[in-house]
């Protein structure tokens, strides 16, 4: 809690200074302020979270319990990954005439990255799978196993 506390305390100085700032900058346009804000508000609350939300409630249904927090982080990081590397693949600051600004297939790469990704995903979660299957085996033969110890009760589905 205490740490929740400074980091609170440090954003919140962190936010003083920046509006102190602002405040202090004979240059600075409000009206360019408010609208960069306004759509960083949006592009936050309307279209990412919209695009979580929908990530997690895919990943609720459809990912066993077991490897949630696996699958959670690896998709976490390919997300940041695409929204880090999407400016390259598209080409923006490219021009036309100087074709060594950006000269690597950065979309190419992008996936090969991703591609490592869930390939690493996949890894992480098999120790929990072969747990799993060795707990299943003992409880009933192969393949078997409780409904309590992968899901919850029929019918409910977990938030993400």
């Amino acid at each position: 809690m205490r740490a929740r506390v400074a980091l609170v305390a440090a954003g919140a100085l962190l936010i003083g200074y920046a509006v102190a700032g602002a405040l202090t900058d004979p240059e600075l346009a409000p009206a360019g302020v408010l609208v960069f804000l306004a759509g960083v508000l949006v592009g936050h609350d309307v279209v990412w979270m919209a695009g979580v939300l929908t990530v997690g409630a895919l990943l609720a249904r459809f990912v066993p319990r077991r490897h949630r927090p696996v699958v959670r982080a690896g998709v976490i990081g390919a997300a940041a990954l695409t929204v880090v590397a999407l400016p390259l693949v598209l080409g923006f600051g490219r021009p036309p005439d100087d074709p060594s600004v950006l000269p690597l297939p950065y979309g190419r790469n992008l996936a090969v990255v991703l591609l490592l990704v869930a390939a690493a995903t996949a890894v992480a979660c098999l120790p929990v799978e072969l747990r799993h299957r060795r707990r299943g085996a003992g409880r009933g033969g192969a393949g078997a196993r409780p409904r309590a110890a992968d899901e919850g009760p029929p019918g409910r589905v977990d938030p993400p």
